[in-house]
C-alpha cells in the first residue's frame, strides 16, 4: 500500500449548515476516474475526531483512488460545541439526516461509508434511511444493541478519565468540548433509558454491500453485534474478526484492516 501521500490533495474548511459549523477534511486522489466513483466517507466514533484518523484515510483513498471526506460531528473536534438540548437516546438515529446533509452540501453523490463504533451505526442508519446516497458501507465495532460489555468497557472508561492523564490527550483534539464529549457518550450510553435502545429493525432495509469488522479483542462489543449486522442486512455481507486487535482495528491491525477495505472497495467499484 502506498505510503507517501504528496499525490493527494487534502484541504479543510468550515462547512455551515445553518446555525452551527462542522468542519470538514477532503483528500482528492488524481486519478481522473475518481470523479465517477463513490467518494469514501469516514465516520469518528464516540470520543473521535478527523485528527484521530491519523493517516488511515489519505492510505485507503491512495489504494483505491477515491476521494475521501472526513468531518468532525458536532461537539466534536474543532466543529461548533454540541446545542444546549440534553442528548436523547436517539442521538444516533439523529446523525443521519445531518450526514445527507454534509453529503449534499459537498456535492457528493455516493459515498462508501465507512464508519468506527458511533460512526458505524450512523452509517448501517445512513443506508438504511438514504439508499440513493451509499454505494456501500464498512463498520468497525459497530453496535445495533446495547450489551453488557459495553456497559464494563465505557464504566471502566469512566475510571480511567478520572484517575489518568486521558482528559489530557482528549483536550488536544476536542479543547474546551472535552468533558462534555466524554459525558455526552457515558451518561448517555450508562442512562437506564438507553439499556433498550435497538437499531436492528433498520437492517433489513440496506441493500447496499457491507464490511462488518470488529476486533476479536474487542473491548465494547460481542460478535453478536457482527452476526446481527451481517445476518441481517438485506444486501451482501461479509464479517470479518481481526486476530490481535481491539475496539479499533484501523490502529491495532492497520494492514489487515487496509487490505481488507481496500479488497471490499475495489469490489464495489
Amino acid at each position: 500500500m502506498p505510503d507517501s501521500f504528496d499525490h493527494l490533495t487534502q484541504q479543510e474548511f468550515s462547512l455551515d449548515l445553518g446555525g452551527y459549523a462542522l468542519q470538514v477534511r477532503t483528500i482528492k486522489v488524481p486519478a481522473a476516474e475518481a470523479a465517477q466513483r463513490p467518494w469514501l466517507v469516514f465516520l469518528h466514533d464516540s470520543l473521535g475526531c478527523i485528527s484521530l484518523w491519523r493517516d488511515f484515510p489519505a492510505r485507503l483513498a491512495a489504494a483505491t483512488g477515491c476521494h475521501a471526506l472526513i468531518y468532525d460531528r458536532r461537539g466534536y473536534g474543532q466543529s461548533a460545541a454540541f446545542s444546549d438540548e440534553a442528548r436523547t437516546p436517539g442521538y444516533l438515529e439523529a446523525e443521519a439526516p445531518v450526514l445527507r446533509q454534509v453529503l449534499e452540501r459537498c456535492g457528493i453523490g455516493q459515498a462508501i461509508l465507512f464508519g468506527h463504533s458511533d460512526g458505524g451505526t450512523i452509517a448501517l442508519l445512513a443506508a438504511a434511511l438514504y439508499p440513493a446516497h451509499v454505494a456501500a458501507v464498512i463498520t468497525e465495532g459497530a453496535h445495533v444493541f446495547v450489551e453488557d460489555l459495553t456497559l464494563a468497557g465505557i464504566r471502566a472508561a469512566e475510571q480511567h478519565y478520572r484517575t489518568t492523564n486521558l482528559p489530557e490527550k482528549l483536550t488536544r483534539y476536542h479543547g474546551a468540548k472535552t468533558d462534555a464529549v466524554f459525558r455526552a457518550w457515558t451518561e448517555t450510553w450508562l442512562a437506564p433509558e438507553f439499556r433498550s435502545w435497538n437499531i436492528e429493525s433498520y437492517l433489513p432495509r440496506i441493500q447496499c454491500p457491507v464490511l462488518v469488522l470488529q476486533g476479536e479483542n474487542d473491548e465494547y462489543g460481542t460478535t453478536a453485534q457482527v452476526e446481527a449486522i451481517a445476518r441481517q442486512v438485506a444486501g451482501p455481507a461479509q464479517a470479518v474478526l481481526l486476530p490481535g486487535a481491539a475496539h479499533t482495528p484501523h490502529k491495532e491491525a492497520t494492514e489487515a484492516t487496509l487490505r481488507l477495505t481496500t479488497e471490499f472497495v475495489r469490489g464495489v467499484l
